[in-house]
């Protein structure tokens, strides 16, 4: 809020205060626009700062660990990897934001890529394919919403038990055969370029935009926060709680669907393979993005910046020839690391850190200070 000066016709004295310009008036010491743009910046990128070191940092020790990191070839297969994980993070940001989490994504993506193969494979129009795939995700988060909400199954247990099924179902229905996909138009709309710019990148950024709409501007997105934030005080404030965090089911499962399409038009195939893994990214990119699990905070923007993140250290790993497994143990080390940052102890030792290295710099000073007074005397 912009300061002012007293109100004209008050009591106050006429002349100025003591130490101010006689020729300041008091819109002057208004904030200008540009400032008060600025402060907006600010405030917009502040939360988001410390992802941007880290993935700053990240770049450097691609680079300085080999030369084949910042080309632009493999820069771009970093942006498209980091795409579908985003894609899946958004979608796990709604869920963890509730304070619930989603295991299933991987398998609904394998489910998804199957039947849009198997759909295209059959010389069906493309339209159907893909209202299909994202049809079977839809489901799928309708069923996980359902035994969470109403079932009262743990979100853990229920998303489990739909990493199964949907594998089960993609195995079925692949046969035990590949489902190779040629349709130009698929191939395009999910794994093509637009002006130059790779088609999967372009997704992510609208599903991030639309997210964050969503979650900033509108009542169901502060309902989410709400609810992630105090659930029983949401419950007992009247708000539609249950259909909402239902919604969040189905909205990351729909993502799974539109991450499985991508991977399908990567690979040229549907596969009941296709996704392992992908729920374990999803998460690392969420709580990497500061969503936490408890829920109430994070947002899209920093959960696809911890995609970017993931798939950097991903990349570093591949080019050194890391095997998968040591992969999986760095991983988890991330995801400890992240989830201790981001909680209410490691806010508290960054806070206390702060306030010795300010007490350290008031010493310091004092010391100069004293020093200096010293010397002229």
């Amino acid at each position: 809020m912009s300061q002012t000066g007293s109100p004209v016709g008050s009591g106050a004295a006429t002349g100025p205060p003591a130490g101010r310009d006689p020729d300041a008036s008091p819109r002057s010491q208004e904030p200008s626009g540009a400032r008060r743009i600025g402060g907006s910046l600010v405030g917009a990128i502040a939360p988001r700062a410390y992802l941007i070191v880290v993935l700053a940092i990240v770049v450097l020790v691609g680079t300085m660990s080999s030369e084949f990191f910042f080309t632009e070839r493999n820069l771009l297969a970093v942006l498209v990897t980091a795409s579908v994980i985003a894609v899946l993070a958004v979608g796990q940001f709604h869920v963890m934001v509730t304070g619930g989490i989603d295991l299933s994504v991987g398998s609904v993506v394998a489910l998804s890529s199957v039947v849009s193969a198997l759909i295209l494979s059959r010389g069906s129009p493309l339209i159907l394919a893909i209202v299909a795939a994202l049809g079977v995700g839809a489901l799928c988060g309708v069923v996980n919403g359902v035994l969470v909400v109403y079932g009262r199954v743990a979100a853990f247990i229920a998303t489990l038990a739909m990493l199964s099924v949907a594998r089960g179902l993609a195995y079925i229905i692949q046969q035990d055969r590949l489902i190779p996909i040629s349709d130009r138009t698929f191939l395009s709309i999910f794994s093509g370029r637009v002006a130059g710019i790779p088609a999967p990148v372009l997704i992510a950024l609208l599903v991030m935009v639309l997210s964050a709409i969503v979650m900033s501007l509108t009542p169901a997105g502060r309902r989410l926060y709400a609810f992630g934030g105090n659930p029983e005080a949401a419950r007992l404030s009247g708000l539609p709680v249950n259909r909402d965090v239902l919604m969040a089911y189905v909205t990351s499962a729909t993502l799974a669907s539109i991450a499985g399409l991508m991977l399908a038009a990567q690979l040229r195939q549907g596969s009941a393979i296709t996704g392992t893994g992908y729920e374990l990214d999803s998460i690392a990119a969420a709580v990497v993005g500061g969503t936490a699990l408890m829920g109430g905070t994070g947002d899209p923007v920093r959960a696809v910046l911890g995609a970017l993140v993931i798939a950097a250290i991903s990349n570093i790993m591949d080019i050194r020839g890391i095997a998968a497994e040591a992969q999986l143990i760095v991983q988890g080390g991330v995801i400890v690391l992240a989830v201790y940052v981001t909680s209410g102890s490691g806010t508290r030792a960054a806070r206390a850190l702060v306030r010795r290295i300010r007490r350290g710099s008031g010493a310091s000073r004092r010391q100069r200070a004293a020093t200096a007074a010293a010397e002229e005397g």
